[in-house]
C-alpha cells in the first residue's frame, strides 16, 4: 500500500515525512522517472502481534507495512508544467491514496506561500491542479472513445461515464465525489484518475491547538469539507511528531502521557490510511515468525493464502482458523483445539480481521 504525501510549501509536509522515515523500518529511493521521491516504510501498529509474540517467542515478528511516498513539487500551475509539473502528477498516479497535509497553524516565522493561513483555499489549490490534469486526460479519452463508437457500440458505455465525471470536474468537484455503479467503477479503474483516489487530510496544528483540537475552527473547516468527499481527517502537530519519532519505548510512552495523548498522530495516520483503502490483516503465528498479512476486506481464504505464496493458493485444501480473542483467552492453539474453537474453512470462507490461520495445501 502506497500513500503519497502532498501539500503546498511550508505546510509541514517534509517534517512529517522525516518523522515517518525516523519511525519506519527503512528509507529508500523509489524508482520514478528522473526525479525520485523518497519512500518511508512504516509498520502498521498492531497490539495483537505484541501479544502473540509473548505467547510464541518467535524468531521474528513482522508487521504489515504502509509505504509513504514524499511527493514534492506542487505549485499553482503544476498541471500546466509549473514547478515539477507533470513529473509531480505522474508520481501521484503511482500511489493508492493521497495524504494531503494542510496547514492550520499560525506562525509568523514560517511564511505561507499565499501570505495567510486558509486551509480551504490550500485544499482547493491542490485539488484544482489535480482536476485540471484529469480533465486533460478525460478529454483525450473521450475523443478516442468517440472514434471507436462507429466500430464498437460498447464504447458508448465509456463515453457516458467519462461525460458524467467530466461534468463534475468542470464544476470543480473531484472524481471521488461522483456516484458511480459497480460497472462504471470498473470502466474507469485503469484510467488512474488523480481525483478519484481516496484522500486523507492531515490537519497540521500547533501544540496549543492540539490541546483543544475538537473545537478548533480551522480543523472544523477541514472536517466539514472532508465530509463532502467522504474523506477522513487526522489532526496532528507535525512538530510534536518529529520529537516523538526520535523516542522509543518508555520515553515515547511518557511523552505521550505528558501530552495527554493515547497514541501518536503518526500511528493514527497509518491506521486511518489502512482503513481508508478497505484493508485489514490476518495473522500467522508460530515459533519461526508471528506476522500480519495485508488483504482487502472481503478476500476469500485461497486468495489470502496466495499472499503468503502462490503455491499455497494453487494447492489450497482448507484453512484452519481461530479468532485472535479466543487464542489469547485460551493461551494456546492446542487449548483452542481441545475446546473446538479451531474451525476448518473451505474455499468460500471470507477472511475476518484478526483471523489466525494455518493453511493446508497440496502442490
Amino acid at each position: 500500500m502506497k500513500i503519497g504525501i502532498v501539500g503546498l510549501p511550508n505546510v509541514g509536509k517534509s517534517t512529517l515525512f522525516n518523522s515517518i522515515t525516523n519511525a519506519g523500518a527503512e528509507c529508500a529511493n523509489y524508482p520514478f522517472c528522473t526525479i525520485e521521491p523518497n519512500v518511508g516504510v512504516v509498520p502498521v501498529p498492531d497490539e495483537r502481534l505484541d501479544k502473540l509474540t509473548q505467547i510464541y517467542h518467535p524468531q521474528k515478528t513482522t508487521h504489515a507495512i504502509v509505504e509513504f511516498v514524499d511527493i514534492a513539487g506542487l505549485v499553482k500551475g503544476a498541471s500546466k508544467g509549473e514547478g515539477l509539473g507533470n513529473k509531480f502528477l505522474s508520481h501521484i498516479r503511482e500511489v493508492d491514496a493521497i495524504a494531503h497535509v494542510v496547514r492550520c497553524f499560525e506562525d509568523s516565522n514560517i511564511v505561507h506561500v499565499d501570505g495567510s493561513i486558509n486551509p480551504l483555499r490550500d485544499i482547493e489549490t491542490i485539488n484544482l491542479e489535480l482536476i485540471f490534469s484529469d480533465l486533460e486526460m478525460l478529454e483525450k479519452r473521450l475523443e478516442n472513445a468517440k472514434k471507436k463508437l462507429k466500430a464498437d457500440k460498447k464504447a458508448q458505455e465509456e463515453i457516458d461515464v467519462l461525460e458524467k465525471i467530466k461534468t463534475a470536474l468542470e464544476q470543480g468537484k473531484c472524481a471521488r465525489t461522483v456516484n458511480l455503479n459497480k460497472e462504471e467503477k470498473e470502466t474507469i479503474k485503469d484510467f488512474y484518475l488523480l481525483t478519484a483516489k481516496p484522500v486523507l487530510y492531515i490537519a497540521n496544528v500547533s501544540e496549543a491547538q492540539l490541546e483543544n483540537v475538537e473545537k478548533d475552527e480551522k480543523v472544523k473547516q477541514v472536517e466539514e469539507f472532508a465530509k463532502t468527499e467522504g474523506a477522513k481527517v487526522v489532526p496532528l502537530c507535525v512538530k510534536i511528531e518529529e520529537e516523538l519519532s526520535s523516542l522509543e519505548g518508555q520515553d515515547k510512552k511518557e511523552m505521550l502521557e505528558a501530552l495527554g495523548l493515547m497514541e501518536s498522530g503518526l500511528d493514527k495516520v497509518v491506521k486511518t490510511s489502512y482503513d481508508l483503502l478497505g484493508l485489514m490483516s490476518f495473522l500467522t503465528a508460530g515459533e519461526p515468525e508471528v506476522r500480519a498479512w495485508t488483504i482487502k476486506k472481503g478476500t476469500k481464504a485461497p486468495q489470502a493464502a496466495g499472499k503468503i505464496h502462490t503455491d499455497i493458493e494453487r494447492g489450497f485444501i482448507r484453512a484452519e482458523v481461530v479468532s485472535y480473542n479466543d487464542l489469547i483467552r485460551e493461551g494456546s492453539m492446542l487449548a483452542c483445539k481441545e475446546k473446538g474453537l479451531v474451525r476448518s474453512e473451505g474455499k468460500d470462507y471470507v477472511m475476518q480481521d484478526g483471523d489466525i490461520v494455518l493453511f493446508r495445501f497440496n502442490v
